[in-house]
């Protein structure tokens, strides 16, 4: 019967001291209610349950409940057991105040996020209960460090068609996002004996701190209206692109400058790291073809499903040279730390058709985003100029000199959440800093957007 009740309740970890097992029980639950590891209205488990698990009377466990109650730190009810008192809870003395929490922005125009409401979450479970229902048991084990085969065979496909990348499934590793997978590369370089690599004057800080801790020294490379400008290569020892659209400024890497960063490599030895963050993403005329199809010996290719589905997905892809592979496999560790299930889920939503369905809808309603921002602006701020407009979810609003940093402060006392130009800025590049916005698009849900716009046409110079 011990065995029966000790299944019974939740968990609950107690060590009653003291004089006496009732007094020692008595405390050691008081003090959990008191110090918050036990909420209120948390439900306690039954004196029986309890009694098996502390190997205690059930008397001992029924009377120190009854203290609690008779003190006001439980209550009990008829048909509802046990339950932390929903009461006031002094800290002990001496434990710090929690942080007080910063208040959410009431618009988020901040980019590198699609619009979560979107999510396809019907389409999703639908494509999860078949994939798992289909999956074979040994899915469920210990996988392949450079993800299921499945998925990697269905990337292969997908990207091979939409992005015009010459893909292998056995030369792609899956990883948990794309910080994952330049982690994992910085390693692999380091250990080459690489010490440099170029990146380009605007783009993300956070890449560049995963280089550096990787032992590798970053150096901005010129940009114009062309894109970035390959001329500075020279120096290093791989490049970091945003070749299809520049991040955050918006334009797609020239044609010429997309064949001189190939010839770079081929000469030379070097890599290029080609950050396919947003390439699905173009409205005006067909997508600019990925890098690594120029030369997949020399092109690490990497893509990701949060801009085209959620970022809490945790789910990329590198698309790698051949020597390269093994390596990066090797820098992973002995086993996938990507969820299966979701490998497989997106397994079933490429083959099934349903995530091209989901990106021409979503490219959609991102195109109509991006449409009513141009009209808002040019219509009401004849003082600031949209660019990078043909594709992505954010565009770059210029701005009179000297304006940015008010701007965005303006910003923020409205609740309007946005960044400026200047943060993604390298430290040591060489051209004159520009007043810009960065602002995406693809944030808010359909419901705030065009209160979004409002918010953002009110803190603009005229």
């Amino acid at each position: 019967m011990a065995d029966q009740w000790a299944t019974l309740g939740i968990d609950l970890h107690l060590e009653p001291t003291g004089p006496g097992l009732r007094r020692g029980l008595t405390d050691a639950l008081r003090e959990a209610v008191r110090s918050g590891r036990l909420a209120p209205g948390t439900r306690l488990p039954s004196s029986r349950a309890l009694a098996a698990d502390l190997g205690i009377a059930r008397n001992t466990v029924a009377d120190a409940y009854a203290d609690l109650v008779a003190e006001g730190w439980l209550t009990a009810r008829q048909g509802s057991g046990t339950r932390v008192a929903d009461r006031t809870v002094v800290p002990p003395a001496g434990t710090a105040p929690h942080a007080r929490a910063r208040s959410r922005p009431v618009y988020d125009l901040r980019p590198g996020s699609p619009d979560l409401a979107s999510f396809p979450r019907a389409l999703w479970l639908k494509a999860a209960r078949r994939a798992l229902t289909a999956a074979p048991h040994d899915a469920l084990d210990y996988g392949d460090p450079r993800g299921r085969p499945e998925l990697r065979a269905a990337l292969a496909g997908y990207l091979s068609r939409a992005r015009g990348v010459r893909a292998d499934p056995e030369r792609i590793v899956v990883c948990a996002g794309f910080a994952h997978g330049l982690k994992l590369l910085g390693a692999v370089l380091r250990a080459r004996g690489a010490r440099t690599v170029a990146v380009e004057s605007y783009g993300l800080d956070a890449h560049r701190r995963i280089l550096a801790a990787s032992g590798l020294r970053t150096v901005p490379l010129p940009f114009d209206r062309l894109g970035t400008d390959p001329a500075a290569l020279s120096a290093a020892d791989a490049v970091l692109l945003t070749p299809a659209h520049q991040f955050p400024m918006g334009v797609p890497l020239h044609r010429d400058r997309r064949a001189a960063v190939v010839d770079w490599a081929r000469r030379t030895g070097g890599l290029v790291l080609e950050d396919d963050y947003d390439g699905e993403f173009r409205y005006d005329r067909q997508p600019v073809g990925a890098l690594q199809g120029l030369d997949p010996d020399r092109v690490v290719y990497l893509g990701t499903a949060s801009k085209s589905l959620a970022p809490g997905l945790r789910l990329a892809w590198m698309v790698l040279p051949p020597g390269l592979a093994q390596e990066t496999t090797a820098a992973k560790g002995g086993t996938e730390i990507c969820g299966v299930l979701d490998q497989l889920t997106l397994t079933e939503f490429l083959t099934s058709g349903a995530y091209d369905r989901h990106l021409r809808a979503t490219r959609l309603r991102y195109r109509r985003r991006r449409d009513a921002l141009v009209d808002a602006v040019a219509a009401r701020t004849p003082g600031a100029r949209v660019t990078g407009i043909a594709a992505g979810l954010h565009v770059l609003l210029r701005l009179p000199p000297g304006t940015e940093q008010s701007v965005v402060q303006a910003a923020h006392w409205q609740g309007l959440a946005v960044h400026g130009l200047t943060r993604y800025r390298h430290a040591a590049a060489l051209a004159e800093p520009a007043d810009a916005l960065v602002v995406g698009y693809g944030t808010p849900p359909d419901h705030a957007w065009s209160g979004a716009l409002d918010a953002l046409c009110a803190v603009l110079p005229g």
